[in-house]
């Protein structure tokens, strides 16, 4: 799917904050998996899918050059990233150490309220993992939602901003994971590891939700490298 045709699909920025609210929708696609590494985004195209100027679009993509999710071609063109499997593996290590600890924060501090809703994540997850023929941009955002609703849960908010970084960078590269290999999401481990995760939370085992969610990332990212899509120096 295009930068363009994503954009199409999301709704109309709010006039009283275009910056901010185009940087979210930039932003939600970096990290929901629907632009791939290497994938040029047009300013104008992208500015005429969201029915704003170019203006907005150029700042928000400041803002994201800036915070390295994308980057600037010596051709001018913007594109996301290409991560080297070695930049991929740092990356996976970093996350491993900082959502680990989220999720041990969720366990022991997780309200009634947000763990119904890491229940309905995993829920929904597991259901379309398990289907027939998933939806396979779908499933990547599911797995974000498991994620991020874990996170949510820390209470530490420059922790979550700290995890909303890394995913900017990571998420075009898990979608090489769960989008170009479908399979994945019956015989990979994480529908197993989210469940551990789930249940560790509900039984207030801190330790065992932080490996379950560090299990999740190291496995994601030994298989991504392993297929060899990555290249293999800096």
């Amino acid at each position: 799917m295009s930068a363009a045709r994503a954009l199409a699909a999301l709704p109309p920025p709010d006039r009283r904050t275009l910056g901010s609210t185009v940087y979210g929708h930039l932003a939600e696609l970096l990290v929901s998996g629907r632009l791939a590494p290497g994938e040029r985004l047009s300013l104008r195209d992208s500015a005429a899918a969201l029915g704003v100027s170019v203006m907005p679009v150029r700042e928000a993509v400041s803002r994201l050059v800036a915070d390295r999710a994308l980057e600037v071609a010596p051709n001018r063109a913007v594109r996301v990233p290409l991560m080297s499997a070695a930049q991929f593996r740092a990356l996976a290590d970093t996350r491993q150490a900082v959502e680990g600890l989220a999720a041990s924060r969720a366990a022991t501090h997780r309200t009634a309220t947000q763990l119904a809703a890491i229940r309905g994540a995993e829920a929904a997850f597991r259901a379309m993992a398990l289907r027939r023929r998933p939806d396979k941009i779908r499933a990547v955002a599911l797995n974000r939602d498991v994620h991020f609703t874990i996170y949510s849960a820390c209470g530490l908010a420059p922790l979550q901003e700290i995890i909303a970084g890394l995913w900017l960078k990571a998420g075009p590269v898990i979608n090489l994971d769960l989008r170009e290999h479908p399979e994945r999401l019956r015989t990979g481990s994480a529908l197993a590891h989210h469940a551990a995760a789930l249940a560790a939370i509900e039984a207030g085992d801190g330790a065992a939700a932080a490996s379950a969610i560090s299990a999740d990332i190291r496995d994601a990212a030994d298989f991504i490298i392993a297929r060899g899509n990555l290249p293999g120096e800096d």
